[in-house]
Parts: structure tokens; sequence; C-alpha cells
């Protein structure tokens, strides 16, 4: 793991999140994107060298829309770089962790991205990035 990529933060409506984080950070916004087979859409803030993603659900199955209809709105997830996301996914699975799916996808801002299974991290979603080249 090389260091924090970011942390992504559900909320019910981007707009809103987007201004109500604007006034909190001092910053705009500099990305928004969807990712279609997650069913959400995503605007990054970059703090320093971490990123602040917010998600909303675009529909009702998306992992987004499930988590808020359970949890509310709020903290999310947390995401680490890594240069190798196969390798890394193979050494954590050797040390008993278990993976939300059985191979990476492609995520926002150009990563390929895995998840780590709350039940195996003490109950937080961690997500694996790797860059794609």
């Amino acid at each position: 793991m090389r260091k924090i990529e970011h942390i992504g933060i559900a909320v019910k409506d981007i707009e809103a999140a987007n201004q109500l984080y604007k006034s909190l950070l001092g910053i705009e916004h500099y990305k928004e994107e969807q990712v279609e087979i997650e069913g959400v859409a995503t605007s990054f803030f970059k703090v320093g060298d971490t990123k602040i993603e917010l998600l909303k659900a675009l529909n009702s199955e998306s992992p987004i829309a499930k988590f808020i209809e359970n949890r509310g709105e709020g903290l999310h997830h947390i995401a680490f770089e890594v240069e190798d996301i196969g390798k890394e996914m193979a050494r954590l699975r050797e040390l008993g962790f278990t993976f939300t799916k059985d191979s990476p996808s492609e995520g926002a801002d150009n990563k390929l991205v895995c998840f780590v299974h709350p039940k195996s991290a003490n109950g937080v979603l961690v997500e694996l990035c790797q860059e794609i080249r």
C-alpha cells in the first residue's frame, strides 16, 4: 500500500454535497464522473495528496443506494493506492481477507479497483486502487 488515495462519502444529493464540501474545504470539486457498472455518480475534491470522493446512487440497485438505506449518508470507504492490484489481492487473500468481487473492475478516476469486504476489515470497506496505465 502506497498511500491513502481517497475517502469515499455516500450522499443523497451530490449537488448539495458539492456545495457543502466547497464551503468546508474552501475549494471547488475538480471532476465529476459516472460509473455506470456500479450505478454511481462521483465528484472529487483534492486536499493535499488525498482526495475526497462523493458518491451518489444512480439507481435503487446501486451499492450506494443500499448503503444509504441501511446506514444513511456518511463515510462509505477508505481507498489505498497500490502498485499492482492483482498481487495485492493475492497477498491479502493469503492472509485471510475476503473481497466483494473476485477480480478488479474499472472504477472512477482512471483506476482499477477492488474492495476488501468489511467483515474481514473490522467493519470498514477498504478499496484498493491502481492507476490504469
